[in-house]
C-alpha cells in the first residue's frame, strides 16, 4: 500500500535526482546579477535568457505630462560553453523594445541593442582556496558605443550559506567620441534551503563617471532585494526584486535615466 511515508521517500529521491542533474547538464545563478564561481565544464554547452524590467519617467504626448510612467524592458539572451573546467566561453545578444509611441523624451535602457562576447577563467577549482577567485573580460558592440568591461568574481561557502561579490568596471567609447567609465559591483548571500529551492538577497549598484570636464557625473543608484533559484533538472529559473535604496524621490533622477524605484530580472537558463 502506498502510504504518506513513501510519498516523501519519493518525493525526497525525485528532488536528489533533479538536483544531481543539474549538476551535471547545467551551472545555475543563484543570484541575476552577481556571478557564482561554478562554471561550465569542459564540452557542456547552457542557454540563458534575461528579462529585465524597471519603470521609467517619460513625457505624455497626450497629457503633456513630464514626468509619466511607464514599464521599460531589456532582454539579453547568453550562450555559453565550457571550452575547459576552467575557462568558459559566453556569446550574447541584447534587445530593448522601443517606449510606447505616446511617450517621448525617454530614457535609454543600460544597454541598448547589441551584442557581447565574453570569457570567464577560475584561478583555482571551486573550494580550493579559501575565498574562490575568477576573473572575466567582456567585449560589448551596441548602437551606440563599444565597451570593454572586466570582473572579478569572489565566492565564499559556510555551510548551506554561499557568499559571492562581484567587483565590475566598464570602459564605454560612444561613437560620438565622448568616453565613460561604469563601476557596477554586485554582491549578495543565497541558501540551499533544499537541493531544488535557494532562496537569496541581493544588492548592486551603477553609476557612470562621464571623462569630459563639462559633464556633471549622475548619482550612484543602489538597489536591494530579495532573490530565489528553483533548479528543474537540467531547467533553472532565478529571479530578483530589487527596491532602490538611494534618491528614493524621484525627482533627483535625471530624465535620460532608467532608474524606477522597482527592478526585476529574471533569467532562466538550460544546459545541454
Amino acid at each position: 500500500m502506498f502510504t504518506r511515508r513513501h510519498s516523501s521517500i519519493f518525493l525526497s529521491a525525485m528532488l536528489l535526482g533533479l538536483a544531481c542533474e543539474t549538476q551535471a547538464l547545467a551551472n545555475p545563478r543563484p543570484l541575476p546579477f552577481t556571478y557564482p564561481h561554478e562554471q561550465l565544464v569542459t564540452g557542456a554547452t547552457e542557454l540563458e535568457q534575461f528579462i529585465d524590467f524597471t519603470t521609467a519617467k517619460a513625457t505624455d504626448s497626450n497629457s503633456g505630462r513630464p514626468d509619466a510612467q511607464y514599464g521599460m524592458l531589456q532582454f539579453q539572451t547568453e550562450f555559453e560553453h565550457g571550452i575547459t573546467d576552467r575557462l568558459e566561453l559566453g556569446l550574447y545578444v541584447m534587445y530593448a523594445p522601443s517606449a510606447p509611441t505616446d511617450f517621448t523624451n525617454t530614457p535609454r535602457p543600460i544597454e541598448g541593442n547589441g551584442m557581447k562576447q565574453r570569457l570567464r577563467y577560475k584561478l583555482a577549482d571551486t573550494g580550493v582556496w579559501p575565498i574562490d577567485v575568477a576573473v572575466y573580460g567582456e567585449l560589448l558592440e551596441s548602437e551606440r558605443e563599444v565597451e570593454l568591461e572586466g570582473k572579478l568574481i569572489l565566492q565564499r561557502r559556510l555551510g548551506i550559506a554561499r557568499i559571492m561579490a562581484n567587483v565590475t568596471g566598464e570602459q564605454e567609447f560612444y561613437y560620438n567620441g565622448e568616453d565613460e567609465f561604469v563601476f557596477n559591483p554586485s554582491a549578495g548571500v543565497t541558501f540551499e534551503a533544499t537541493p531544488v529551492v535557494q532562496p537569496g538577497i541581493e544588492w548592486w549598484m551603477f553609476a557612470e563617471y562621464p571623462e569630459s570636464s563639462n559633464k556633471e557625473s549622475p548619482a550612484a543608484h543602489h538597489y536591494v532585494g530579495p532573490a530565489l533559484m528553483l533548479q528543474m533538472g537540467s531547467l533553472w529559473w532565478t529571479n530578483g526584486v530589487y527596491l532602490r535604496v538611494s534618491e528614493w524621490n524621484d525627482n533627483k533622477i535625471a530624465p535620460h535615466e532608467g532608474f524606477g524605484k522597482l527592478w526585476i530580472r529574471s533569467v532562466i537558463g538550460y544546459g545541454f
